[in-house]
């Protein structure tokens, strides 16, 4: 019994002994030989700049406000990208007004036309001069406001085309600073049957033009021939176009009616139509 407990206390003592893998090696004792590996990579820490682990719920806290901040850097950043962006374009240049008048009343509509600017208004028309914005003519004898304005060149004179708020249009010639009223197209003594001007054009030139008239249910589309020769003579001469006995009074521009079939004189075109809605 004693010899068989002795030999198991041998073969326990033995056994580390075999499970070795190999010998330790010892260092050189000279600092040539030390490996130098990761050197330029290691950095020694102060221990005092060593931040402590944030304990729950404020390590979360911290990491929401960090990202936060991150995605806020990142949208000031694209806004810088964007402003530069926009700086670095041609900027259009800006013209500030010549010229500027106050209008002592509303304005409705406005035209322009050669050096003027046509403004209906309340009760009438201006007319301003485009390089001074002085009003040089004021046309004021409606009871009602003037909605819209036409106006368009026949050589150096201007025919001008006022609606007011009744739809009826009236014709004025305007010659070197001077308003003529030619007439009044649709305007009739019986309210009841008075129409109004839907649309109107003048041709270039001022040869023509084209009434859009509705009233009753029906539209009526009325077209004119202008005599600008006519009305050229009459404000250049008026000596010859007035009466002598009545000196001092302003030549009276007539118009001729509507073109139709019928007038033999102005054949090549029939103007009038009618049109039923």
């Amino acid at each position: 019994m004693m010899s068989s407990s002795i030999g198991s206390r041998a073969q326990k003592m033995s056994l580390p002994m075999s499970t070795q893998k190999g010998l330790l090696e010892v260092p050189s004792p000279t600092e040539k030989d030390w490996s130098t590996d990761g050197e330029e990579d290691y950095v020694f820490k102060d221990p005092d700049w060593e931040l402590d682990s944030l304990p729950q719920p404020y390590r979360m806290i911290n990491k929401l406000l960090n990202l936060l901040i991150d995605r806020s850097w990142e949208v000031i950043e694209e806004r810088n990208a964007v402003r530069e962006a926009e700086l670095s374009r041609i900027q259009p240049t800006i013209y500030p007004p010549v010229l500027e008048s106050k209008l002592n009343k509303m304005a409705h509509c406005m035209a322009i036309c050669q050096d003027y600017v046509f403004i209906g208004g309340a009760k009438g028309f201006s007319i301003y001069n485009l390089y001074n914005a002085k009003r040089i003519y004021v046309w004021e004898k409606l009871k009602v406001d003037v909605t819209s304005i036409w106006a368009t060149e026949m050589g150096s004179e201007i025919l001008v085309a006022p609606v007011d708020e009744m739809g009826i249009v009236r014709l004025f010639y305007f010659h070197k600073d001077d308003l003529f009223l030619i007439r009044a197209i649709n305007e009739v003594d019986d309210t009841s049957k008075q129409t109004t001007c839907v649309k109107m054009e003048i041709s270039q030139g001022g040869d023509f033009a084209a009434f859009l008239l509705q009233g009753a249910g029906d539209i009526w589309l009325d077209v004119y021939k202008l005599p600008k020769e006519c009305w050229l003579r009459e404000v250049e001469h008026p000596q010859l176009a007035l009466n002598p006995k009545k000196k001092g009074r302003q030549p009276q521009l007539n118009i001729p009616d509507p073109m139709t079939s019928g007038n033999l004189e102005m054949a090549t075109l029939s103007s009038v139509f009618q049109f039923t809605s």
